[in-house]
């Protein structure tokens, strides 16, 4: 798959490649603000922080990151403002991989520093009291350069957590187990909005709350589509992970809208066999391939989760850059780890 730059050279008119430039210009200010915020708590202290290097600012690398800072730009937010809130979202990035970290027993790394490689649980919690502490650090400097007002700071403080909260109060509804496993249109308008969903549209809790001019009613309207646009992507990308984290998900007895496409809608055969796995906290090793013995449910998943990508999608990007559409789509399909099931026969 070609770079995003390769691609818009290719593909793009002299104007999207512009914009894509800017685009890539303002990523790497915003993620530098960051670094250096983390550079400075951390200095003297007794862990080391080991800087990115300049090639993991790329698009690639940071294509979630780079999608909400599009949004910004399509949304007509102020150039100096889309940069701290760059910022501000690498530091809810942190917070977010930290504590799902620390749930799902993995690491996913934020802060590259000299701890210990299997101290995974510290790392994590070193993550998020980080991340908290540089959002602190970001918000007083927009204050300090006139971005921000002292109330903007005590506001965001707060909203940025409302932000992740109701996340989080499903994540702990699930801790115990699920319960009984929903039907799958619940799951979607049930429980996936408020995991996922809700976390997509959090970049924007920020920018609302601090510029009220992007409530009046022409930018109102496109930001709620901007806005609509990333909730369908977050949905898109959830169904993608319970594809993959099928067999994890049944061991821990979470919510997942493939087992439901099974539970609720799947011949006998898958149903008899889903039930060999309905055993919640099972110490077995997880199956990631276990979806390929559901093709029926593999196969709605998969055009599911296509539909709002594509409609996501559709939304958020402008008419003139709707060669990022399908480039998105394949790039969240193969970042999830989801690509084996969309490329084996159907």
């Amino acid at each position: 798959m070609n770079s995003i730059p390769d691609m818009i050279s290719a593909k793009g008119d002299a104007r999207t490649q512009q914009l894509f430039c800017r685009l890539h210009d303002e990523l790497s200010q915003g993620l530098t603000l960051f670094w250096d915020c983390a550079d400075e708590i951390l200095n003297k202290s007794d862990i080391k922080l080991n800087r990115p290097s300049e090639t993991c600012f790329s698009l690639e690398d940071n294509f979630f990151s780079a999608l909400f800072l599009y949004s910004y730009i399509k949304g007509g937010i102020p150039e100096s403002k889309r940069v701290l809130f760059v910022a501000v979202n690498q530091c809810l990035r942190g917070m977010v991989t930290g504590c799902d970290n620390i749930l799902d027993n993995e690491y996913k790394q934020t802060l590259d520093t000299n701890l210990p490689i299997k101290a995974t649980k510290f790392r994590s919690i070193l993550d998020i009291m980080v991340s908290d502490r540089i959002l602190v650090a970001i918000l007083h400097k927009g204050y300090k350069e006139g971005n921000l007002s002292f109330n903007d700071i005590l506001q965001a403080n707060t909203a940025s957590l409302h932000a992740l909260l109701q996340s989080g109060v499903q994540e702990a509804s699930e801790e115990e187990g699920a319960g009984k496993i929903l039907k799958p249109e619940e799951v979607l308008d049930k429980i996936h909005p408020l995991k996922t969903g809700a976390l997509f549209q959090a970049p924007w809790v920020l920018p609302q709350l601090v510029l009220p001019q992007l409530m009046e009613e022409n930018t109102l309207i496109s930001c709620s589509k901007i806005k609509e646009g990333l909730f369908y992507i977050g949905l898109g990308c959830q169904i993608l992970d319970d594809m993959v984290d099928l067999s994890m998900d049944l061991q821990m007895n979470r919510h997942n809208y493939v087992a439901s496409l099974v539970y609720h809608r799947g011949s006998p055969r898958e149903q008899e066999a889903m039930a060999r796995h309905l055993t919640p906290n099972s110490k077995g090793h997880a199956d990631p391939d276990l979806l390929f013995n559901f093709p029926d449910a593999r196969k709605t998943s998969m055009d599911k989760a296509l539909g709002l990508l594509q409609k996501g999608t559709s939304l958020l990007f402008a008419g003139e850059h709707t060669l990022m559409v399908d480039y998105s789509i394949d790039f969240f399909i193969r970042r999830i780890g989801a690509g084996r099931f969309f490329n084996a026969n159907n």
